[in-house]
């Protein structure tokens, strides 16, 4: 099988530690977290499973704050007018900007993959408050095709354009369905935009009702991902950009094959036979025309739960027998939609900056192949896993840029 390699070529990023690329490298090779108190996201109690009572474990306290990573505000105002469209544009700009700028030229036919999950929650109240409380106007600026048509308007873009959603694992698949356009020779180029910014006390306490999310420490003592004493992950948020092409020229580094799969076993449980994750897996390396133990590195899911920790262990310590382990969860926050997009954007920019930005460790690992903190990368090949709420899963391998 030929194997094509796939350049991306440009990278743009809205994150906790602010707006742009630069910002997200600095932050997550500080070694310290993007998660700050915000009011509102205080729980009473111990973060526990049941709100069906007043004052039980999971009821939000308005005057009390908690831990999570939010993207600040920002942004040009002309974008639109909630931090999701301005974050979700930024993103892009930021992406096609840097790829022009390494000289790439946009073909006739350049393709949008928008991952998204629960889009611009600024939408909720105009569908929630009863008729006339807001103009069709008003209405258009929020809903999910506008971010998208007002970038291709922008940029005269006219290949496919579409929004995919695969809960926690939507940013790897919209690389791995943006690589399959371009294998297929339905475009040209592909821009994939990976947004999330759902960081909101009614959602961030869903997630701490389920027992996964942690919002009442600092998320290096919360998620130690295949650490010993891990709680959880801190909620988070951003807006992270790709310019992805099969066209010579420059790059920050070569996706070679992906994968997905679905579990088909519970609504939040990962099957614990991993058939499918390991499925998956192999798949990707199928794809990519390698084996296990090529791959030098395995930038994990690892949000710091039971679960995934489980998962991801046994992958590394059975199918990846030469690869090191990190996740940037407790720095850069589980970013939901978006977190496959702003993971493999640490390892992009660590291609080209020669490091890896793996998290400091803060107590004993679970698993030999850890990395502790910022550390020299080694050439070699990267396998991106994501593992997302109901049995999504998906797979990437990245190389250097060739």
């Amino acid at each position: 099988m030929t194997i094509q390699r796939t350049t991306i070529s440009g990278l743009g990023a809205v994150s906790g530690y602010g707006w742009g690329r630069d910002a997200l490298w600095n932050g997550l090779v500080s070694g310290k977290s993007a998660a700050a108190l915000h009011r509102g996201f205080g729980f009473t109690g111990a973060q526990a499973t049941d709100t069906r009572a007043p004052g039980v474990a999971g009821e939000s306290n308005s005057d009390e704050p908690g831990w999570i990573v939010r993207v600040p505000d920002g942004g040009d105002p002309a974008d639109g007018r909630t931090r999701f469209s301005r974050a979700m544009r930024a993103a892009a700009r930021e992406a096609i900007d840097d790829a022009m700028a390494r000289g790439w030229k946009p073909g006739a036919r350049v393709g949008l993959v928008h991952a998204c999950v629960l889009g611009d929650l600024d939408m909720y109240p105009m569908v929630t408050s009863g008729v006339g409380r807001y103009s069709g106007r008003q209405y258009l600026s929020v809903t999910p095709s506008t971010p998208v048509s007002l970038l291709m308007q922008e940029y005269g873009f006219h290949g496919p354009a579409i929004n995919v959603s695969a809960m926690c694992t939507s940013g790897s698949a919209a690389i791995v369905t943006a690589k399959s356009w371009l294998d297929s020779d339905l475009v040209d180029d592909v821009v994939v935009v990976a947004t999330d910014l759902s960081a909101r006390p009614e959602v961030v306490a869903m997630f701490v009702q389920l027992g996964v999310a942690i919002t009442d420490t600092d998320a290096l003592n919360a998620c130690r991902p295949f650490q010993e004493g891990s709680r959880g992950f801190t909620f988070g948020e951003a807006a992270i950009a790709f310019t992805m092409t099969n066209r010579p020229g420059d790059g920050y580094a070569d996706v070679l094959g992906g994968a997905m799969s679905h579990d088909a076993f519970h609504v939040t449980s990962i099957d614990p036979e991993l058939t499918s994750v390991r499925s998956c897996v192999e798949q990707a390396l199928a794809m990519s025309g390698v084996d296990g133990e090529s791959i030098r590195y395995l930038n994990a899911h690892g949000p710091g739960t039971r679960q995934c920790d489980r998962a991801e262990a046994a992958i590394a310590e059975t199918m990846l027998l030469n690869a090191e382990v990190f996740s940037v969860k407790p720095l850069a926050g589980h970013c939901q939609g978006a977190a496959g997009a702003v993971e493999l954007a640490a390892s992009l920019l660590g291609y080209e900056r020669g490091e890896i930005p793996a998290t400091p460790r803060t107590t004993d690992a679970i698993i030999p192949q850890l990395l502790d903190g910022r550390t020299d990368l080694d050439d070699g090949l990267t396998l991106k896993t994501s593992l997302g709420m109901g049995g999504h899963n998906a797979a990437v391998v990245l190389a250097p840029h060739a």
